[in-house]
């Protein structure tokens, strides 16, 4: 299957696209359980270390897995902004607009806040889920859509800035170590807006720094959709990456703030963004510069449909898809006698391709979902 010429030439950035897919997948693929699958094997060497990746870190420090939530939360700002542009010179107002993004942001609240009950099996008040994360950033984000280049990144800064204050002066009486799990302003903060604290360290309050990484795809996506030279717009992105990654390494190897994921530090917001930039740039230069797209449709299927795939994969996959696949996997490989690691493995594996089909299904449809 090759891509429809009028994708390719449409005013959708395929980059982005790709992007987003490639996302979606690695999302699936945790989902379905391989990775945690491929580290009960326990591999040697490099190989274990590379399986590390796909995990969260447990505090300070940096994983690959640790990119997906910035990647995620930049591709929407970027796609903000190309979407907002284009309806500015149908003649749709920013006001009139706001009203699209407020209901798609509220929407995108309720998904968030109600997986939570799905993951807990009974109503609770939760607001660590990335979609209740992003209803917000998308919003602080289309607040200065308009504003010059100069002012959203020193806004994005400041916000970076509001956050280092918050949990370096706001020392209440149990959670007065700014970056320590449990003890930290985040923690408390989590006890007024919802009575408990996650056990594994995330923060609601995440919602002021990682705003910048919404912000900073707006920034991305202005970029890629002007009129400058494809050269420039890469050249601009990995510049920007690099003032990103100096910058937040520094903060982290002078003992200043280190990276922490759980409580999104401005290290850690500035080192993540820096690496999404670097990916944006390469993904721009493969598939929109030198159009080597053959297999981006791979791809493209699963981003049209991102957050439908995103609940999907959540709930039914995660509660009874992953379970039935392993019955006819582990049935109808099992007589080969591979070990039961392998099995599950091959399990997850037939279960992420029935989700991708799902998704190659809904696009061949022309069947997509829009919250």
């Amino acid at each position: 299957m090759s891509l429809p010429a009028n994708d390719i030439a449409s005013k959708r950035l395929l980059s982005l696209d790709v992007m987003r897919g490639l996302i979606m997948l690695l999302l699936a693929a945790e989902s379905c359980l391989l990775y945690e699958h491929l580290n009960e094997l326990k591999f040697p060497g490099v190989a274990g270390a590379l399986v590390q990746q796909f995990f969260h870190h447990p505090w300070h420090g940096l994983h690959f897995w640790d990119l997906v939530q910035p990647a995620f939360m930049t591709m929407a700002g970027a796609a903000m902004f190309i979407s907002f542009h284009y309806k500015t010179q149908k003649g749709i107002s920013w006001q009139a607009n706001f009203k699209h993004i407020a209901i798609r942001c509220f929407k995108l609240f309720i998904c968030g806040t109600a997986l939570h009950c799905v993951y807990a099996g009974k109503l609770v008040w939760e607001l660590w889920n990335i979609l209740t994360q992003l209803s917000v950033t998308t919003v602080i984000a289309y607040l200065v859509i308009r504003q010059s280049v100069i002012f959203q990144i020193v806004f994005s800064v400041a916000l970076l800035l509001i956050t280092e204050l918050l949990y370096r002066f706001v020392l209440v009486p149990g959670y007065e170590h700014p970056f320590v799990t449990g003890q930290n302003f985040g923690n408390w903060m989590d006890m007024v807006l919802m009575g408990k604290v996650n056990s594994d360290g995330w923060v609601a309050i995440n919602i002021i720094p990682t705003a910048a990484h919404t912000i900073w795809g707006v920034l991305a996506g202005k970029l890629l959709i002007s009129q400058t030279t494809a050269a420039h717009k890469i050249k601009i992105l990995l510049m920007a990456a690099g003032v990103c990654l100096l910058l937040g390494f520094a903060l982290d190897i002078a003992n200043i703030t280190p990276i922490i994921k759980r409580i999104s530090t401005s290290s850690f917001v500035l080192t993540s963004g820096g690496w999404v930039l670097v990916m944006m740039a390469v993904l721009y230069w493969i598939a929109d510069v030198k159009q080597w797209n053959k297999y981006a449709w791979v791809f493209v299927v699963v981003g049209m449909n991102p957050i439908f795939i995103y609940l999907f994969f959540e709930t039914l996959g995660h509660q009874w898809l992953n379970g039935v696949v392993a019955i006819f996997i582990k049935g109808f490989v099992g007589f080969t006698g591979m070990n039961d690691g392998w099995l599950n493995v091959a399990a997850a594996l037939a279960t992420l391709l029935a989700e991708w089909y799902l998704c190659y299904w809904l696009y061949k449809k022309k069947i997509f979902f829009k919250l």
